[in-house]
């Protein structure tokens, strides 16, 4: 890999790469940054020279991240987030900062992410508390009314004074029990089986259900339980199939075998969810920073 030529390197650039790493895809993120795709494109082959790494190449009908643009994303987030934040005044200091930071989100998102987070705060800053709430289907008046910091979700809603950033990719699959059954081979095996539903508390039923919906398919959902922490119990030891976040398999359904749903069904992006005057907020952005080094670590 060459050198980095620093020179080639500015505010806007590494904001274009964040924007296309985000979006995985140059025609939103230039939608994203109010600029054409010609203009991201452009700004997408300097940094490709100025890194000395190809950044994104073409898969299918989109795009997918080198690894180096992976592991380069936090750094380069965290870089972006200094800048902005000279303005602000003093630096936040966590070894002697005392306040509850609040979380939203479903049992999935806080065992894979959050546990590392209330690590780093018993190393570095043991006077934050952190705060773990249900988050169902969010909506930005979680945010907008204090009802949260911080929202950690696949769904970021559509309104310009909540701000985003992606963590990290997942995809579902069909999780089943291989004492009791194969996995199912085709749609048809899929369909006729027993399935275990999500229908969380607030009563938001899963992106799944919709899509399979949209598509005239029926499944028989024969158990419905409130997030995915109730599926082992009512999975183990029965011919029920489950279809959950394939990085589950490391944690809730370990134990469990999985196989890929047979049809298609994209793969999603975990966010982190904030409001805009929080951006600059020195307590918020390092909480913000540690939080995307925890997912960074997972994706390694």
């Amino acid at each position: 890999m060459n050198s980095i030529d620093t020179f080639n390197l500015d505010t806007r650039a590494l904001a274009t790469f964040v924007a296309v790493l985000d979006e995985g895809s140059v025609s939103r993120a230039a939608v994203r940054l109010g600029v054409s795709q010609s203009a991201v494109s452009h700004t997408l082959d300097r940094l490709r020279q100025a890194l000395g790494d190809a950044l994104f190449v073409k898969s299918g009908r989109g795009i997918v991240p080198t690894r180096y643009a992976v592991q380069a994303g936090p750094h380069i987030r965290q870089i972006l987030d200094e800048l902005h934040a000279l303005p602000s005044g003093p630096p936040f200091s966590p070894e002697t900062a005392e306040f509850t930071f609040t979380i939203a989100a479903n049992d999935y998102q806080r065992d894979l992410l959050l546990p590392g987070l209330a690590n780093i705060f018993r190393q570095q800053a043991p006077g934050i508390r952190l705060q773990v709430i249900p988050s169902g289907i969010p909506n930005a008046d979680m945010l907008r009314k204090d009802v949260c910091d911080l929202i950690i979700s696949p769904h970021a809603p559509e309104t310009t004074d909540i701000m985003q950033r992606g963590l990290m990719t997942d995809h579902m699959v069909v999780f089943y029990d291989p004492a009791c059954r194969k996995a199912p081979e085709t749609l048809a095996d899929y369909l006729k089986a027993d399935h275990i539903g999500i229908l969380f508390g607030a009563g938001e039923k899963t992106a799944l259900e919709g899509s399979l919906a949209a598509r005239g398919l029926n499944r028989r959902t024969a158990v419905t339980v409130s997030n995915f922490s109730g599926l082992p119990a009512f999975l183990r030891g029965t011919d029920r199939l489950a279809t959950a976040p394939g990085r589950m398999s490391d944690q809730l359904l370990s134990g469990f075998a999985s196989a890929p749903l047979p049809f298609d069904y994209k793969p999603f992006t975990l966010l982190m969810l904030w409001h805009k005057r929080h951006q600059t907020d020195p307590a918020h952005r390092w909480i913000r920073n540690q939080l995307n080094s925890v997912a960074a670590s997972l994706n390694s």
